[in-house]
């Protein structure tokens, strides 16, 4: 039977590079972005180097119900879903607090849901999460953390709100919490996934190179001061991102489940040694 995998947010940046990597890795390959302009360039981009999969562009929104259930079905009538990138997301300076929680935990959680029927023994999938949910999301928090765990619930954005105050409007404070969910919904995923032989772990970037990430930097001058005072020195490329995909996606991590993998060039090990 044919393989498949999805790549979201891959018209760009990280998506993009995970989409190269993973295009010798299945038969076909689901392109997913927001942008149509950027998916459809990507899907012809990968079409013409010569890689192993045939490549299908997707322009949808990670938090339209209706338009993942397409996508579901796409993926299932083509073969069986061997890997899923979840990359798409948005950032601080990119949208409002609740925007930001909708798109990137309530869409990790939508997409979820949607290709929970398709795995399998061997199906994998990697969600992006974020350094910043171990930086910004501050003390632990019982009631925020309840709220979290229940992201589809209608009234998730105010159950946060209620449990943080008014600081989680604050767009920077409400990606740290949104990533924060992510990190916790892998863990309650793999329990769900398992019983299938399936995975699903999560990766938390650092501060890397992309276009989304300079627009950060640009807008957040103390970045450069975590970049210079990491052990690397320097931020990462979206490539070693993908390199860090793909083996989470791979046979080799068959027993590597619930978990986050912190990418982020020693910024935390730096921050720590100094406390």
């Amino acid at each position: 039977m044919s393989t498949v995998g999805i790549v979201t947010g891959a018209g760009r940046g990280m998506g993009l590079e995970c989409a190269r990597r993973l295009a010798d890795d299945v038969d076909r390959l689901l392109l997913v972005d927001l942008d149509e302009a950027t998916v459809l360039a990507a899907a012809a981009e990968l079409s013409g180097a010569g890689h192993r999969a045939i490549v299908e562009p997707f322009a949808l929104d990670v938090t339209d119900p209706g338009a993942l259930a397409r996508l579901a079905a796409r993926a299932g009538e083509s073969g069986s879903l061997r890997a899923v990138a979840h990359a798409a997301g948005i950032s601080p300076t990119m949208a409002d607090w609740r925007r930001i929680l909708h798109v990137d935990l309530v869409g990790t959680a939508l997409l979820a849901e949607a290709l929970r029927p398709l795995a399998a023994d061997g199906t994998a999938m990697v969600c992006f999460a974020s350094m910043a949910a171990l930086l910004g999301a501050g003390e632990p928090n019982a009631a925020a953390d309840e709220a979290l765990d229940d992201p589809l619930d209608a009234g998730f954005p105010d159950r946060l709100r209620d449990a943080l105050g008014p600081a989680v409007e604050e767009p920077g404070v409400a990606y740290s919490w949104a990533k924060r969910g992510v990190q916790r919904f892998v863990r309650r995923e793999a329990m769900r996934l398992g019983p299938l032989g399936a995975r699903v772990c999560s990766v938390s970037p650092g501060i890397v190179a992309t276009p989304q990430g300079l627009q950060e930097a640009a807008n957040h001058p103390s970045m450069k001061a975590l970049v210079d005072g990491s052990a690397l020195g320097r931020e990462g490329r979206p490539e070693e991102l993908a390199a860090v995909v793909a083996f989470l996606l791979s046979d080799g991590a068959s027993f590597l489940t619930g978990v986050d993998v912190l990418v982020d060039g020693g910024v935390l090990a730096a921050l720590a040694g100094r406390s």
